[in-house]
């Protein structure tokens, strides 16, 4: 492993060293060059012991450079005093091409100075899309050195989920199974965790407090969970969820209900810090309604409601303010509203796996089989009366793990031409949102202290000594 740390840096033709403590860089420059193209594909195809040896050099580049792994949650709770406002941040889910889309991403931040930004990947997704929370971190962190990105990074565990048939067979064992993800999430640098246990919210139940109980004593035990084991200097971004995306819209007196017995439960475990948003519905759904043509249903979002959650939000317990999930496939027009009436964050993400799927550059060939292969082995998404276009189109995502190396192995022109797209798209929402020039904000609220991983410390001083022995 020592040899295989130092042949890896040796990539970057003496641009960086392995040093005691760490890595030095003495040439920038060389990390916006095809080295860091080298080492991310070292760090997601190589064999085990490879795949370690780049991460962990991707992971020590960045803390001398400043592309640090860190929590919003402090510019979170400067918003809920009320010291910055009119701003939405960008979720954004990178499911494919991942390394080609996270640097559109940091281009078009680059470009507009906009630091306010998260990068994201669900607990289904991480399945479907094949990428662990330590290879994604590193993807991450390679995009951003590659483009000489040089704020701290947003990485977060959208929707640690609990599945509601799951945990009705066994409580304990689904929230084990969260905790466990959660888990392997702030190891890898996940230092923004969604909280999903909405899933239990019982509608059934007589009164509002009854019917979140659940829901909120759930969360705040994975609130205490996150909390034990979040890195010295960091307090973790932890959100939670009110209403499970796609059903029923959510009202403010359910925050209420929800955020008293919330805040009761994690007085009540000693947990000094809790949730910093709180995600909400207000009418749209996950990857939008696709109707049999395979065009995306108009979705009309209550801003009335979303609006007034925000507020009671901010106003009452302190947090950044509400959440809104399933975003991409609004129309583009909808997204100034978003800062206009103080949404807190948005989710990000179908719309820009459609870019991809959806390009004329995409080889047709490639297309063709991956839509072959859904037809083998993706049969039970398909609802009796789906045509080919609303099978396809809700579908496609699980042919992303299957085809990862492929669609990363295209010819640059053609994953320069996507990625152009997508970053044009990148740039216009950054400018709805308003979270161009957000940068300064970063800077006056957010530190991102130098973090080193355990286990790999060790892999350093051997990778020290062995270059020392053989002075």
């Amino acid at each position: 492993m020592a040899d295989l740390i130092q042949k890896t840096a040796a990539l970057y033709g003496g641009g960086v060293s392995v040093i005691p403590g760490g890595v030095t860089v003495t040439d920038a420059a060389k990390l916006r060059g095809p080295a860091t193209d080298r080492v991310v594909w070292q760090a997601v195809f190589g064999d085990e012991t490879e795949r370690e040896a780049a991460r962990w050099l991707l992971w020590e580049i960045g803390q001398v450079q400043g592309v640090r792994p860190a929590s919003i949650h402090e510019l979170y709770i400067a918003r809920g005093r009320g010291e910055c406002s009119g701003f939405t941040v960008p979720a954004i889910n990178v499911r494919m091409m991942a390394y080609d889309t996270a640097r559109a991403v940091f281009r078009a931040a680059r470009a507009g100075k906009a630091g306010a930004i998260i990068l994201e990947i669900a607990r289904s997704e991480i399945a479907y899309t094949d990428q662990r929370p330590a290879e994604y971190v590193a993807v991450i962190l390679a995009a951003a050195l590659r483009e000489g990105y040089g704020q701290p990074v947003f990485i977060q565990g959208d929707h640690c989920q609990v599945n509601h048939k799951k945990y009705q067979a066994d409580p304990e064992g689904e929230v084990g199974e969260v905790k466990k993800l959660i888990a392997e999430e702030l190891s890898a640098g996940f230092y923004n965790i969604d909280v999903d246990t909405s899933t239990l919210v019982d509608l059934s139940q007589a009164t509002l407090a009854e019917q979140q109980r659940a829901n909120y004593e759930r969360a705040a035990e994975i609130t205490a969970f996150i909390r034990e084991r979040e890195p010295d200097g960091v307090t973790v971004s932890v959100g939670a969820e009110i209403g499970e995306v796609g059903m029923k819209n959510s009202t403010v007196e359910e925050l209420h209900a929800f955020m008293q017995g919330y805040n009761a439960a994690i007085g009540s475990l000693g947990v000094p810090d809790g949730i910093s948003k709180i995600s909400v519905q207000t009418g749209t759904s996950h990857g939008g309604v696709v109707l049999p043509d395979g065009s995306i249903a108009d979705v009309k979002i209550d801003l009335e409601a979303l609006s007034a959650l925000s507020r009671a939000a901010r106003e009452s317990y302190g947090l950044a303010g509400a959440v809104q999930h399933g975003a991409s496939t609004l129309p583009p027009n909808a997204f100034g509203n978003f800062p206009r009436i103080e949404t807190c964050e948005i989710h990000l993400a179908t719309n820009f796996q459609s870019i991809v799927f959806d390009h004329p550059k995409l080889p047709s060939e490639l297309r063709h089989r991956m839509y072959a292969w859904l037809d083998e082995n993706a049969q039970s998404e398909r609802k009796p009366d789906d045509s080919d276009s609303q099978f396809y189109y809700k579908a496609r995502k699980k042919a992303i793990g299957p085809f990862k190396r492929e669609l990363w192995s295209l010819p640059e022109d053609v994953r320069g031409a996507i990625a152009a797209d997508l970053e044009r798209t990148f740039a216009f929402l950054f400018e709805q949102l308003n979270v161009n020039g957000t940068a300064d904000l970063v800077d006056r609220f957010v530190q991102a202290p130098m973090q080193h991983h355990a286990a790999l410390d060790k892999v350093l001083v051997r990778a020290v000594d062995d270059a020392d022995a053989g002075e």
